[in-house]
């Protein structure tokens, strides 16, 4: 009768082992997330930070902190590795996403 305990013994302790490996494995699925809303040029936040979707439609003469070539794109803030399309999650707006050819003046270089 030992070789019958032995044997559901091993059974036993390799499940374990086995579970103990996928559980970590199952972690590094990627996760899908749901894209962000757009950032409306008309939302309170963007509106204090004279946020536009459309760098080019700046003046200069206007918009003084603003520096030609400066966008969304070329920003610190922007996190052009989650980007979907035009349009990726910034550090300022956090819950929407901002147009890669967008401005605003929390552009950091």
């Amino acid at each position: 009768m030992p070789l019958v305990t032995d044997s559901c013994r091993r059974r036993l302790l390799q499940r374990i082992a086995l579970g103990a490996v996928a559980i970590p494995l199952a972690r590094l699925a990627p996760a899908n997330a749901a894209p962000l809303p757009h950032l409306s040029p008309d939302d309170p936040i963007a509106k204090g930070l004279d946020y536009t979707p459309d760098a080019s439609t700046i003046d200069p003469q206007k918009e003084s902190s603003y520096v030609a070539g400066s966008h969304c794109s070329r920003c610190q803030l922007f996190h052009a590795a989650q980007s979907q399309g035009d349009w990726a999650p910034c550090d300022i707006f956090t819950t929407q996403a901002v147009n890669k050819g967008g401005w605003c003046r929390s552009f950091t270089a």
